[in-house]
């Protein structure tokens, strides 16, 4: 028989491998705000589960205790269980048993950061909402270290090997995520969450730690070993069988100019001048094909001119060497 502990993390793998199912399922609308309401419940009950394993599995270490109220209205010394509307006794919440863990060192604080970005998530989902896709690339990147660090605190606490399970989320490059890169005019929530979120990056790279509180992922193309397998290059040529990139859809990835970037900068950074210093940390990004597009005036002629177009994503670069306003 199952121990209480055991359970509990049975049941903390199978949330996470829900979350994981839901955000890789290639049409749902919700997939954001499910994977986090999911991933926040398999991460409590993973705490719970290693909660009664450091108290023997005593199930009364889970319950929040309040004093009992005399008859003429004084509290007793005598605690009680609390009883949530059911009348069932109310467990520790997430906070409070991260936060103990933690102090206890056996929780790491990068963990936690992770967990607490996720909750902000998960909170707006529940309680009022999140514009769809907005900022889809950086709550995956939030989930990505959220599963990353999952799959290790289970093997450090409970020894379980979960290679067995795919623990990835699908790349957002294989999604239809168009909107996103023009959509960045964000409302105040966003610009708080944002804003939140670097803040818990900030604070944990100050620490030493093997785990994250964001993962970025990066899709290439690379040549297949396999000796049959057909030579794929990327063509604009509409014929052709290979991948095929329009111009269009390079246009929507990187819909900046240089005097669309400059102006964001001016009105991002207060310390901002266009001079060597910019110019020098922009033309170092701009082979990196995350931040910069070279187009040839002539596409046909390689002597042409050239134009450089840049995604929105070049100011996560930016803000290490400026301050924002």
């Amino acid at each position: 028989m199952k121990s209480r502990s055991r359970e509990l993390l049975d049941k903390a793998i199978a949330a996470t491998v829900s979350a994981i199912e839901i955000y890789n399922k290639p049409d749902f609308q919700y997939r954001g705000e499910t994977f986090s309401i999911l991933a926040v419940n398999g991460w409590e009950l993973l705490l719970k589960a290693k909660w009664l394993k450091a108290n023997n599995n005593k199930v009364q270490s889970l319950y929040v205790k309040e004093h009992r109220q005399k008859q003429d209205g004084s509290k007793s010394k005598n605690l009680k269980n609390r009883l949530t509307r059911s009348g069932n006794p109310f467990t520790h919440s997430l906070d409070y048993l991260a936060k103990e863990l933690v102090e206890q060192k056996q929780l790491d604080q990068t963990v936690w950061k992770n967990i607490q970005a996720l909750l902000d998530i998960r909170d707006s989902a529940v309680h009022f909402h999140n514009r769809p896709n907005t900022l889809a690339d950086r709550l995956q990147e939030v989930g990505a270290a959220s599963l990353k660090n999952f799959v290790s605190v289970v093997k450090t606490w409970f020894d379980r090997d979960l290679s067995k399970f795919n623990f990835y989320l699908m790349p957002l490059s294989f999604m239809d995520f168009s909107q996103q890169t023009s959509a960045i005019i964000l409302n105040k929530e966003e610009k708080n969450f944002l804003n939140f979120l670097r803040q818990l990056e900030d604070e944990a790279n100050k620490i030493k730690s093997k785990y994250a509180v964001t993962v970025n992922i990066d899709v290439k193309f690379t040549r297949s070993k396999a000796k049959d397998v057909p030579n794929v290059q990327i063509t604009s040529n509409p014929n052709a069988p290979e991948v095929r990139i329009t111009e269009k859809q390079i246009r929507e990835q990187y819909p900046w100019s240089y005097g669309r970037l400059t102006t964001e900068c001016r009105k991002r950074y207060s310390d901002f001048k266009s001079d060597q210093k910019y110019h020098r940390i922009r033309k170092a990004l701009l082979g990196d094909r995350k931040f910069c597009h070279t187009r040839h005036l002539d596409p046909g002629n390689s002597r042409s001119q050239t134009k450089n177009f840049y995604n929105p994503n070049i100011l996560q670069e930016l803000d290490k060497h400026y301050s924002k306003e």
